[in-house]
């Protein structure tokens, strides 16, 4: 509830200040003597836009503060969290204004945008004003009107759950039918590059080790001629070099005894002798190995062009980046085939929830159905009672897309004169007509609804007598668990207030100013009997206030 509303500085309000109290708060006053102001102050705390034509004096800002007490609301929780709000049971919504037309907002002295600021004030007030669009109109009351009825929060919780995995399957399997359509279009390529990859069926290194190969493949002759060569010069010419250095090692060891150096040098002539042989008798295992095989070099040329092709056709330098490119190939044609059969499950999933969702979606329209009868019938009767005998609703339902709500487009249909032709609300009801029927139907949902506090700006237009007083034990009796705040004309619904407000207008340093006041009980009174009979009330009027403020 709002407990208080402080304004500065705002249209022809200097200072003024309101303590609301829990229950019915009426607010009267004469045409003219700034109940609509007050509105208007309310409507820029909870996310009005405005410029600096609102300010009384320009060489000032505007400010306008409303404090609202909350207890422990849940969705309220969750708003400050998403927002980073420090939560008390008392928020506190500040609105500065400054002579350029800036604007700043406020919650908790925490400055927020208007965005924001709207969001918050669903939860706290429903203010409805004559000829506004009313949420009345909205398929999400009309929606929320009928659960509240049919008891539907626990179906709808359970659809919620079962929609949200409905959706997230649905969501997985649009996605993979679109890369199931691109793999589609990539398919008969990416195989046709992996067969001609996967044939060739490179081995690490395969094509430098062949060129390699080939090399000495076409040089095997001379490579021959020149290890023999080699090797007969070293061992088998007219003078040897391996047995000229064994003649030149004999001769050296004779010197040993002779020169103590010797010895060393002996040994090391030596080790290289042996060394020369095992040289030469590599060169002759080298040289008989080598052998030339036409054959051989034909297979591998192939291969080696074959290879090189592909190379050139990727752009690519190594066996191993074609290696890679093979197995690249590879995982996108086994995820195709684990695509489609990613497909085939989420599909028979998918299947699974919609037909859950479904049967939830039953259970909460047929809950719905139950309840519109009754609340047609319910509804009616009311607005009769409140001054509209020939105004009639009806509620249609049909089936729709399944949503996270069900399978149902609601509308209330609305006759206002028994021509037996109802269209929806918006398209037929004036604003008093609307605020009137919303009146009804909260009275008849509010225990089960979590309603904020409701604000009414002269819902009572066109109506007088008995549907003035039915009003006003509508509201009277929708107080008592709500706190609702209604400015007025009416003597029927002033009379049921639980505090009175009097607003009026008074001139302060040559300055007209608005102001606000609690009625006590004889000025309530009084007031009632103005209303009743005019300016001057007479004694009769007064005693007929005095009995309606006692009834």
């Amino acid at each position: 509830m709002i407990t208080r509303l402080h304004i500065q500085n705002y249209a022809i309000i200097d200072d003024l200040e309101i303590k609301f109290e829990s229950g019915l708060n009426i607010i009267t006053g004469e045409t003219g003597a700034g109940k609509s102001i007050l509105m208007g102050a309310l409507n820029l705390i909870l996310g009005q836009r405005a410029d600096s034509s609102v300010l009384q004096d320009a060489n000032k800002k505007c400010v306008i503060e409303g404090i609202f007490n909350v207890k422990q609301d849940e969705e309220i929780k969750i708003f400050f969290s998403a927002n980073d709000l420090d939560y008390e049971n008392d928020i506190v919504i500040r609105r500065e204004i400054t002579a350029n037309g800036k604007s700043r907002s406020f919650i908790n002295d925490t400055p927020v945008n208007l965005s924001q600021v709207k969001q918050l004030s669903i939860f706290l007030v429903d203010l409805h004003q004559q000829f506004d669009t009313l949420e009345i109109n909205s398929e999400n009351f009309q929606r929320e009107v009928l659960d509240a009825l049919a008891e539907n929060k626990t179906p709808l919780l359970k659809l919620k759950e079962q929609f949200g995995n409905y959706s997230n399957v649905r969501n997985e399997l649009n996605q993979l039918r679109t890369l199931q359509d691109q793999a589609n279009k990539e398919l008969d390529y990416n195989k046709f590059l992996f067969d001609e990859l996967n044939e060739l069926a490179l081995k690490e290194n395969e094509l430098e080790e062949i060129d390699a190969e080939l090399k000495l493949l076409n040089n095997a002759e001379n490579i021959k001629i020149q290890l023999s060569h080699i090797y007969t010069g070293l061992t088998q010419s007219e003078q040897p070099v391996v047995n000229q250095l064994k003649s030149l090692n004999n001769k050296l060891k004779l010197l040993e005894s002779i020169h103590p150096e010797i010895a060393s040098l002996a040994l090391r002539l030596n080790t290289a002798l042996i060394e020369l042989q095992d040289v030469s008798d590599e060169l002759e295992r080298i040289e008989g190995s080598i052998k030339y095989d036409a054959e051989r070099i034909s297979v591998l040329n192939d291969r080696l062009s074959t290879g090189y092709k592909l190379l050139k056709k990727h752009g690519l330098n190594t066996t191993r980046q074609l290696m890679e490119l093979t197995e690249s190939l590879q995982s996108k044609l086994d995820n195709y085939t684990n695509i489609f059969s990613s497909i085939e499950k989420l599909e028979k999933e998918e299947l699974n929830w919609n037909e859950v969702c479904h049967q939830t979606a039953e259970i909460i329209s047929k809950n719905r159905i139950k309840q519109t009868d009754g609340l047609v019938t319910a509804v009616n009767k009311l607005l009769s009672k409140v001054g509209m005998p020939n105004a009639k609703i009806k509620i249609q339902i049909t089936n729709t897309i399944l949503s996270v709500n069900g399978k149902d487009a609601i509308d209330f249909l609305f006759d206002a004169n028994k021509s037996n032709k109802f269209e929806s609300l918006g398209k037929v009801a004036s604003g008093g007509e609307l605020s009137r029927l919303m009146l009804s139907i909260k009275s008849l949902v509010a225990k089960k609804l979590a309603l904020p506090t409701l604000i009414f700006d002269e819902i009572d237009t066109g109506i007088s007598g008995e549907a003035a007083k039915q009003v006003g034990i509508i509201m009277k009796e929708l107080s008592r668990a709500h706190q609702l705040i209604a400015i007025t004309h009416q003597a029927q619904i002033a009379a049921r207030a639980t505090t009175h407000y009097f607003v009026y207008k008074e001139i302060v340093a040559d300055r007209i100013t608005t102001n606000v006041r609690i009625l006590n009980n004889d000025e309530r009174i009084t007031s009632i009997a103005k209303m009743l009979s005019g300016e001057k009330p007479t004694a009769a009027a007064l005693e007929n206030a005095k009995e309606m403020i006692l009834n």
